[in-house]
């Protein structure tokens, strides 16, 4: 390819020949767009493919299942069916319903099993059988860090979906790459105000933790919030992703000092070992004069209905939830309600927005080689889209916005209605410098094309 160089994200121009330190990628094909930028799957037809990889087994497979339901709704809504959902509050109006910059949308899935090798390979074929020009969805974060790095190395956008680790836009970051989800140190944030007001500053705390990077730094982050605000660490154990009894694991909280257990523990893994905790009489104890607490750092409607009555008083955080009152919310309520029958869940949520934002960058940018969506999003700032105003950072490509402190209804009204906002903690309070501790290590590096 003589001719052409790299600038800074990646973009070829013309005026030098390639160097020999650029090697193409081998596996992936590219075309020559009409804008003369070679880039792997470029839409040269009608249509434009996107990439759904998402968990349709496996702990997560709930998530899963609502994801893959708000992506199938966020290509109605592009290529011009039903009521535009969120489209219409966006504050950005390149989109009109004429699918992605004139071509239909089309789109492929694949089930990541919530296993990193399952989702890579997954996203792998659709991306070289399939020619999806975009790959988003998961409901892991080592999904999201072993499919966000293939697509680097592909040369395609990655669009994450339900990823909260710390990782996926701190050491693990690419440019390819970009996060709409909050993460861990927003939740450790926004929740010690709200742990210190109801429990006091006086506690011991024991972790229980899911044996991935997710849980990783979702337990440094809350360990160290709540430190700060005068809480013992008694302990922290580790949890094997694939546990689905954890009565061995509660047992040693009993005999410990511990007067809260901290449950860094999402999906199927959650609803579990938080019926084992009640099942095993925690909620009922009183310790150093204290009633016993449980939290849950990260939670999900969807989490809340499968842990029924359990869940009733208990604290954590969540990134979107279904009662929100703001414009944004309602319209994506009404439309996913319309069309399934029931409520989205945080998860439908930011994979809906993140088919959007996606869809949005590229017709703002009027191309879709990825660095030129790259420039599109990063320093984004955008309202409309149920978060309030919300900023995509430019140095790490993570959402900066508001997030939720929510609690377990005492008395629910529905099998949906289980959770309740008790405090939107405002973006100020979980925004942290981009070389923050717990982000360390990362550097996105320069958009890759592929071709």
């Amino acid at each position: 390819m003589s001719g052409f160089k790299m600038n800074r994200r990646g973009l070829l121009k013309s005026g030098a020949v390639m160097g020999a330190g650029l090697a193409m990628p081998t596996v992936f094909a590219g075309r020559l767009a009409a804008d003369g930028h070679a880039f792997t799957n470029a839409p040269t037809g009608g249509t434009v493919t996107l990439g759904f990889n998402v968990p349709q087994s496996g702990p997560y497979a709930d998530e899963g299942a609502d994801e893959l339901r708000a992506y199938q709704l966020a290509v109605e809504h592009l290529n011009g069916e039903g009521d535009g959902g969120m489209m219409s509050t966006f504050s950005s109006k390149a989109l009109n319903g004429t699918g992605i910059m004139g071509k239909k949308v089309e789109f492929v899935t694949g089930d990541t099993q919530t296993k990193s090798d399952a989702a890579r390979a997954s996203a792998k074929s659709m991306i070289e059988k399939d020619g999806a020009v975009m790959i988003t969805g998961g409901s892991s974060s080592g999904v999201a860090v072993a499919v966000q790095a293939l697509c680097q190395e592909a040369g395609v956008i990655f669009m994450a979906g339900l990823t909260h680790s710390n990782d996926t836009t701190g050491k693990d970051r690419k440019a390819n790459g970009f996060r709409h989800f909050f993460n861990s140190y927003m939740s450790g944030a926004a929740l010690a105000p709200v742990l210190k007001n109801a429990y006091g500053t006086d506690r011991n705390a024991y972790h229980l933790t899911a044996d991935y990077n997710w849980g990783y730094t979702t337990e440094q982050a809350v360990k160290e919030s709540t430190e700060a605000m005068g809480w013992n660490t008694v302990n922290t154990v580790l949890t094997p992703l694939a546990a689905t009894d954890f009565s061995a694991y509660i047992t040693p909280v009993l005999q410990s000092d511990a007067d809260v257990l901290v449950l860094n523990h999402y999906g199927g893994n959650m609803v579990n070992s938080l019926t084992n905790a009640v099942q095993f009489g925690l909620r009922d104890r009183i310790v150093n004069g204290k009633n016993f607490e449980i939290i849950v750092p990260l939670y999900s409607r969807l989490m809340a209905k499968g842990a029924g009555a359990n869940v009733k008083g208990i604290f954590g955080s969540t990134n979107w939830h279904w009662s929100l009152q703001d414009e944004g919310s309602q319209a994506f309520v009404k439309s996913f309600g319309t069309k399934y029958g029931f409520p989205p869940s945080q998860a439908a949520h930011t994979c809906y927005v993140q088919a959007m934002l996606y869809a949005d960058a590229v017709e703002r940018a009027g191309s879709f080689n990825p660095c030129a969506v790259v420039e599109a999003l990063e320093g984004f700032e955008f309202d409309g889209m149920g978060n309030g105003p919300t900023l995509y950072r430019a140095e790490d490509h993570q959402c900066f916005k508001d997030v939720l402190v929510v609690r377990g209804k005492e008395n629910p009204t529905s099998e949906f209605d289980l959770l309740e906002i008790v405090e939107v903690t405002p973006v100020d309070q979980v925004t942290y410098a981009p070389d923050h501790p717990q982000f360390a290590g990362g550097s996105l590096g320069t958009c890759n094309p592929g071709a």
